[in-house]
C-alpha cells in the first residue's frame, strides 16, 4: 500500500465528514484511512466506521498520531487534522511531488474555508513564510498536512508524546535533519478557521508568533506557557456571551461583567455594531455579528423605517449569524449561553439546547409588575412583544435596575442594582457650573435651539461635533473628557437610556429625561426616575419645564443623598447562575 492517512480526532462529528468525503472523492485510491479517536463522546467513531476507516484509540495529538502510525500499512504517512478538506487531486499531486523531489518530509500550503479577505491574506502570508524559511528551519503544523515516510517516522521514534504543544514542528525538524524537507508547491489543503474564530486574531497571533520565535531560538514552549487548551481539557466553565449593539448601554455593562468573568471562565464574545467596536478594543476573543438597528427621527422611533431596514438585511443577517454562532458553539461546546438582549444567541441556545441566561435591564418590562401612565399602553405592548421575541425561554433572568417593582416569578427572576464602570465608581463628583447634555441620536436638533435660549452653560455629547458655539460646548466622545465633564456636572439632560441615567444617579446628578418617543423602555426609566424624586420626565423639551427643573436642583440633590446603586453584585450572581445552569438549572 502506498499511503496511510492518519487523523487524530476528539469530538469531530461536525468536521470529520467533510474531510472523509473529500478523501473519498480523490482520483488516487492506493490508501487507507486511520482515525485515532481520543474517547469522543459524540458520533466521531460511528462516522469514521461508516466511511470505512480503521479506528484506533487516540489521545493527545502526538499520542493519536503515533498510535495511528503504529497501525499503518502504507509506505508513506499523511497526518491530517480532522477539520481540513482536501482539494481536488490533492493526494495524487502530493504523492507525485513528494516522490519526484525525493523528499523525506513535507507539508502543503493552506487555503482558508472563509470568504473574508482578512483570512485569505493571513493564510497566504503563512504559506509564503513557510516557503521562505523552508531551507533554514523545517517548520509546520498538523493543519498543513504532514507527509513523510514510515521508515523515517520509525527511525526518529515518532512524535514526542511528552510535548503538549509544538509536537508537530518538533517532529518535522527531527526528520528534516536526516532527510530533505520542502513545502509542496502544487497541492493545497482547505483549512477551517475555527481556531481563529474561537480565540480571536490577536490572541492566536500572539500564541503562534511566540511559539515560532521560541522555536527559531531552539527553545520549547508548552501549552501552559501559551494558555493553550485542547478540546478535551475542561478546567473552566465555558460561556458564549452575546451582546446587543443598539446604543452603548449593553456594551458598557457587558464590558464590566466580562472583565471579571474572563478571569475564571473560558468566554467567547459576540457583538454587533457599536458594541463590537467597544468590546473588541478591550478583549481579544470578540466576534462580529450583524444586529438590528432602530431608525430615529426628531427624537422619535420611526417604526416603518425600522421595520423596512430590518427586513432588507434580515435574510443575510439570519444566515450569516446563525452559521457563525452555530459552528463555533458546536466546536466550543459552551456550558451556557449568556445574552445581553442579543437575539441570535437566544436562537442558537434553543437550537443546541444549551441553557440560556438573560442579563439586561429590558426584562423589567415583561418580568415585573410595573406602573406607568395608561397613555403609553400601546408602546408597552409593542415593547413587550419585542422583548419576548428577542430572548426565548431563558433558564434565568438577571435584571439590572435602579427601581425595583415586584417580580412576577422569583424562582427564575432576580434583580440587582445597575452595573457600573470602575472609572465611574472612582470619580469624586461635585456640582460645577455646566449641565451635561447626552444624546444617543443626532436627530434631536430642536433641543439645541432651546438650549441656546437659556442662560446656562451646556456641554453637549452626541452630535459628532467639537467646539464652542455660544453657551454650548460640543464634544466628540472621549472617555477621559467625558468622565471629567460628568464628574463636575450640575445636572444631566438626556433621553431615557438606562446606563447613563443609572450612572448619573450614582454620581448624585439630577436628570431631566426626554425619552425617545415610542421607545417604552426609555419611557419606563423616566417614569420611575420622576416617581423616585431623582429628576423629571418630559415627553418633549420645553423652555419652561427645563428652567423649572434647573431651579429645583437642590430638591433632587437632597433626594439623591441616600441613593445606593453601585455594588456590581450581579457579577457574582451571574457566576453562581452559570455554575448552577451548567449542572442543570
Amino acid at each position: 500500500m502506498k499511503l496511510s492517512i492518519i487523523i487524530p480526532a476528539y469530538n469531530e462529528e461536525e468536521y470529520l465528514p467533510g474531510l472523509l468525503e473529500s478523501i473519498r472523492n480523490q482520483d488516487f485510491d492506493d490508501y487507507e484511512v486511520i482515525v485515532a479517536d481520543a474517547d469522543s463522546d459524540d458520533n466521531t467513531r460511528k462516522i469514521a466506521r461508516e466511511y470505512g476507516c480503521r479506528v484506533v484509540d487516540g489521545g493527545m495529538p502526538a499520542v493519536g498520531r503515533n498510535r495511528g502510525a503504529a497501525a499503518a500499512r502504507g509506505e508513506l504517512l499523511l497526518f491530517l487534522d480532522a477539520d481540513l478538506v482536501l482539494t481536488d487531486g490533492y493526494l495524487r499531486d502530493a504523492v507525485e511531488e513528494f516522490e519526484s523531489e525525493d523528499l523525506g518530509i513535507a507539508i502543503t500550503q493552506m487555503i482558508p474555508i472563509s470568504t473574508r479577505r482578512r483570512d485569505k491574506i493571513l493564510h497566504e502570508f503563512a504559506n509564503r513564510f513557510m516557503i521562505l524559511v523552508e531551507s533554514i528551519k523545517p517548520h509546520g503544523a498538523g493543519c498543513y498536512g504532514i507527509l513523510t515516510r514510515r521508515e523515517l517516522h520509525e527511525k526518529v521514534g515518532g512524535f514526542d508524546e511528552s510535548l503538549d504543544f509544538g509536537e508537530d514542528t518538533d517532529y518535522i525538524e527531527r526528520i528534516g535533519k536526516i532527510s530533505r524537507f520542502k513545502v509542496l508547491r502544487k497541492p493545497r489543503v482547505l483549512v477551517s478557521i475555527r481556531r481563529l474564530e474561537k480565540e480571536g486574531l490577536k490572541n492566536l497571533a500572539f500564541k503562534y508568533t511566540r511559539s515560532t520565535i521560541y522555536d527559531f531560538m531552539g527553545k520549547r514552549v508548552s501549552a501552559g506557557d501559551l494558555g493553550y487548551e485542547f478540546g478535551h481539557s475542561r478546567r473552566k466553565r465555558r460561556v458564549l456571551y452575546s451582546v446587543c449593539g443598539e446604543g452603548m448601554g449593553h456594551a458598557i455593562r457587558s464590558g464590566v461583567i466580562l472583565d471579571k468573568l474572563t478571569e475564571d471562565h473560558e468566554v467567547l464574545i459576540f457583538a454587533s455594531d457599536r458594541a463590537y467596536k467597544y468590546l473588541s478594543s478591550k478583549f481579544d476573543n470578540v466576534h462580529e455579528i450583524y444586529g438590528f438597528n432602530t431608525v430615529y427621527e426628531d427624537n422619535s422611533v420611526n417604526d416603518v423605517k425600522t421595520f423596512l431596514r430590518a427586513m432588507k438585511t434580515f435574510p443575510r443577517d439570519l444566515k450569516e449569524n446563525l452559521r457563525l454562532l452555530y459552528r463555533i458553539a458546536r466546536d466550543f461546546k459552551p456550558d451556557v449561553v449568556v445574552s445581553d438582549f442579543e437575539f441570535y444567541a437566544s436562537v442558537v441556545s434553543n437550537m443546541l439546547r444549551i441553557p440560556l441566561i438573560s442579563i439586561d435591564n429590558m426584562h423589567v418590562i415583561t418580568q415585573c409588575r410595573i406602573e406607568y401612565p395608561e397613555r403609553f399602553r400601546r408602546d408597552k405592548l409593542k415593547a413587550e412583544a419585542v422583548v419576548r421575541s428577542f430572548i426565548v425561554r431563558p433558564r434565568r433572568y438577571l435584571i439590572t435596575s435602579y427601581f425595583f417593582p415586584e417580580v412576577k416569578n422569583p424562582d427564575k427572576v432576580s434583580m440587582y442594582p445597575p452595573v457600573l464602570r470602575e472609572k465611574i465608581m472612582n470619580l469624586k463628583p461635585y456640582y460645577g457650573d455646566h449641565v451635561m447634555v447626552y444624546q444617543t441620536s443626532q436627530s434631536n436638533r430642536k433641543l439645541l435651539e432651546l438650549l441656546r435660549s437659556i442662560d446656562r452653560k451646556f456641554v453637549v455629547y452626541g452630535f459628532d461635533r467639537e467646539g464652542v458655539d455660544g453657551n454650548l460646548t460640543f464634544r466628540r466622545f472621549n472617555e477621559d473628557q467625558f468622565f471629567r465633564d460628568f464628574e463636575s456636572a450640575a445636572a444631566v439632560i438626556t433621553n431615557g437610556g438606562f446606563t447613563l441615567i443609572s450612572e448619573a444617579l450614582y454620581l448624585r446628578k439630577p436628570v431631566y429625561s426626554v425619552p425617545v418617543r415610542g421607545q417604552f423602555e426609555q419611557i419606563l426609566n423616566a417614569v420611575y426616575l420622576e416617581k423616585l424624586g431623582y429628576g423629571e420626565f418630559h415627553e418633549k423639551t420645553e423652555r419652561e419645564s427645563l428652567e423649572r427643573f434647573l431651579d429645583r436642583l437642590d430638591i433632587y440633590r437632597r433626594n439623591l443623598e441616600d441613593y445606593d446603586g453601585g455594588n456590581n453584585e450581579i457579577i457574582e450572581a451571574l457566576k453562581r447562575t452559570i455554575d448552577e445552569c451548567s449542572r442543570g438549572c
